[in-house]
Order: structure tokens, then C-alpha cells, then sequence
């Protein structure tokens, strides 16, 4: 006890009286002490172990609250959700680009539910994701869920389809087609099927898979697919607007209102929004559409 109060900087009086009160705040002893020295009891060994843990996240918080506090410095890492879609490449770019010390991580995910939940446990720091039309975001006390972008969902299809080279078509000029898309929980299948009804029939069938099976699915003719405006030109592919626009979608960045990132957060959404705004100026045919269709494209203005 002599050599661990000197240590510390401590009287021995000083730090024995700190250990009983550890003590009782933990409800039993930590150490057996003897003439041959001081050992850890059972209950000291498990203090101990999950101390190692604790104090150094501990240290880390205050540090970077104090940071934060103290100078306003952006977060050290940046922990990004995202599901499918156009934005979360450019955003990692520019987040690189703009802090160069800090980390940035990704996590994907089909699920906006299941970003909502990592969000709201502390477990990222932002999640791009997307919902159907002016569906509602993913629920959660204390998050907060800001538009980047409306964009209109196209029909892809081969080159080869006798409706390829039209400026638009009708869903009900495609109702015997088979279709395909990419899986998530948003409301958007339950979006598409309305359409369809409004437009005479019922979609025979709709694949759920990744963007690749989607395409394997396209190539082998099995199905025509779904997707964003602002899907990438692929060879022997053709992307056609509905006609009227019945189907949006729109990307929404995520966060909490009461943590640190809050503080950060249009920081956030500008790179995001910039990131978007890239995407669009190397799809330049839906750039022009979307000149057509000023109510589309990016929500929110990139800061000066």
C-alpha cells in the first residue's frame, strides 16, 4: 500500500480510505492484505479486469469532450451506416478529404431498422439510408433524420427490349414482365404494388436480391428491375423513367440529437449532399432529366 500511495502521488492514509470507499460502493472487499503483502480477492480480480476496460474508454471520452469543448474539432472517427444506394462511397471520400486524422468505418446493411437501432446505441455515428417516397424514417427517440435527396426510380432493361428506346414508359405497357430489386424494410414494395394497381394489373412476380443478382437477373432475361435514377450505366443496359414519377426515393442521414455528433452534423450532410451532387454530374443523362424535374434531386444545400 506504502509503494502504490507513492506511486500515485498519495498519503498511504489517503489512498487506503479511497479503496474503502471503492469498496463499499462495490459492496465487498478488493484486496486481502497480510505481512507478505496485498492480493487481489475474487471480486477484486473481476473490479480489476473489467477496470482495464472501463477507465481507458473513460479516459478517451474526456478527452475528446474536452476537444470538443474546448476548440469545436470535428469528430476523431466517423462510423457510417448505410444501405444500397449512391451516397456513402463520396461521403467517405470527402469525410477523408476534409479530416484527414479522423478514422472512417463502414457497416452495410439492407435494414434502415437495424442502423436505426446501431445509432441509437452508441454503435455509429451517422447512417445513410433510404425510404420510400415521403414514407417515415426508421423510429427512434432521439434520432434525428435530415433529407439529402428525392430521387425518381427508373426501370432498368436490356437494350434488346422492344421498350428500350422510348423517352418513358408506362407501368402497364411492362405488366407482364417479371421484376427484380434490391431487399430492405421499407415500405417500397407495398409503394410498387399500388402503382401497379393504378395502372390496370398486378406484378406477376417480384425478386428480392442483391444489385448483382439483380443484374443476373436482367441479362438472363428473367426479369426487368428497379432501381434509382441514379443507378450506373452498365453496357447492354438501358434505364427508362416512368412515366408520372409514381415511385420516389429518398436518402436521409442519420444521427442523435443529444450526442457529439450533433454538433457535427451539417458538416455531415454537406459532404453528403456534395457526394450526391458528384454522383448525378457523372450520370449526366439523369442530370438532364433532373433539370426536367426541379422538385428531385438534393435536399440540401452544400455550405459555402
Amino acid at each position: 500500500m506504502t509503494k502504490a500511495a507513492a506511486a500515485l502521488g498519495m498519503a498511504p492514509s489517503a489512498l487506503t480510505a479511497q479503496l474503502q470507499r471503492i469498496e463499499r460502493a462495490v459492496g465487498g472487499v478488493l484486496f486481502d492484505r497480510d505481512r507478505r503483502g496485498t492480493r487481489p480477492t475474487a471480486l477484486g480480480e473481476f473490479v480489476l479486469a473489467r477496470a482495464r476496460v472501463l477507465l481507458p474508454a473513460v479516459r478517451d471520452l474526456q478527452d475528446e469532450a474536452n476537444r470538443l469543448a474546448a476548440t469545436g474539432e470535428t469528430l476523431s472517427r466517423y462510423r457510417i451506416g448505410a444501405t444500397n444506394g449512391p451516397i456513402v462511397g463520396g461521403l467517405v471520400q470527402q469525410l477523408n478529404l476534409a479530416h484527414a486524422q479522423a478514422h472512417v468505418s463502414t457497416y452495410a446493411s439492407w435494414s434502415a431498422e437495424e442502423l436505426a437501432e446501431m445509432l441509437l446505441a452508441g454503435k455509429l455515428d451517422f447512417g445513410v439510408v433510404g425510404v420510400c417516397g415521403d414514407a417515415a424514417p426508421p423510429a427512434g427517440q432521439g434520432l434525428i433524420w435530415r433529407t439529402i435527396s428525392l430521387d425518381a426510380v427508373f426501370i432498368l432493361m436490356t437494350d434488346q427490349h422492344p421498350l428500350a428506346g422510348l423517352p418513358e414508359v408506362d407501368l402497364g405497357e411492362l405488366a407482364g414482365e417479371q421484376w427484380a430489386n434490391a431487399p430492405g424494410d421499407s415500405c417500397f414494395s407495398d409503394c410498387f404494388a399500388a402503382a401497379c394497381a393504378r395502372s390496370g394489373f398486378t406484378p406477376r412476380h417480384v425478386f428480392e436480391t442483391d444489385v448483382g443478382g439483380c443484374i443476373d437477373l436482367l441479362t438472363s432475361g428473367a426479369a426487368v428491375v428497379l432501381c434509382q435514377g441514379t443507378f450506373r450505366q452498365v453496357p447492354g443496359i438501358t434505364m427508362v423513367p416512368i412515366a408520372g414519377t409514381p415511385l420516389t426515393w429518398r436518402h436521409l442521414l442519420g444521427y442523435r440529437g443529444d450526442g457529439v455528433e450533433a454538433g457535427v452534423a451539417d458538416d455531415v450532410l454537406g459532404h453528403a449532399t456534395t457526394a450526391y451532387l458528384e454522383t448525378v454530374g457523372s450520370r449526366p443523362w439523369y442530370a438532364d432529366w433532373l433539370r426536367d424535374h426541379p422538385e428531385l434531386g438534393a435536399q440540401s444545400t452544400v455550405p459555402a
